[in-house]
């Protein structure tokens, strides 16, 4: 059996796929470790669809000069943008997941990044990802330490002139 025939895969090519599990990997392992929606499996999945899309669409306007592949890149965008609605829950006046689908929204965009060639750009803007979902979050975490009984530290302080 002739390898090339096996290793061909027009029109994409490997270090994009390995670029997208990659990334996929890197982002997907945070949202997992903190048990949040759309971990490795699912975050790889998102940006090699999303590059195969592009991938696939500049392929065809090439080759058959029938499209603009700029009108695929809404399509998936607006298609990302459903899927994460699915991961969006309302409990009252409180709305949950809402950075899970934000996340899923730039699982897309880094499957563009590398639909288009820029595997450099997309590694970069994963691990940008990844630093917003973890420093913010610590963020949120400590501001929330600091502000825990504010008002009652704020009363003692307050009152501590009336002893």
């Amino acid at each position: 059996m002739d390898t090339e025939f096996l290793l061909d895969i027009t029109p994409f090519d490997w270090p994009s796929i390995f670029m997208a599990l990659l990334c996929g990997t890197i982002i997907g392992l945070e949202r997992q470790i903190r048990g949040k929606p759309a971990g490795i499996r699912t975050s790889a999945l998102i940006i090699l669809g999303t590059y195969v899309f592009i991938a696939c669409s500049t392929y065809v306007s090439i080759n058959a000069n029938m499209t603009d592949p700029s009108r695929i890149i809404g399509q998936v965008i607006t298609g990302i943008g459903f899927l994460g609605a699915g991961v969006m829950l309302s409990k009252g006046r409180s709305v949950y997941g809402v950075t899970s689908a934000a996340t899923i929204w730039a699982l897309a965009a880094v499957g563009v990044c590398i639909g288009i060639g820029e595997l450099g750009s997309a590694f970069k803007l994963s691990l940008v990802v990844v630093v917003i979902l973890f420093v913010v979050d610590c963020f949120e975490d400590y501001s929330q330490h600091l502000g825990k009984h504010v008002h009652s530290r704020f009363h003692r302080w307050r009152n501590r002139d009336d002893e």
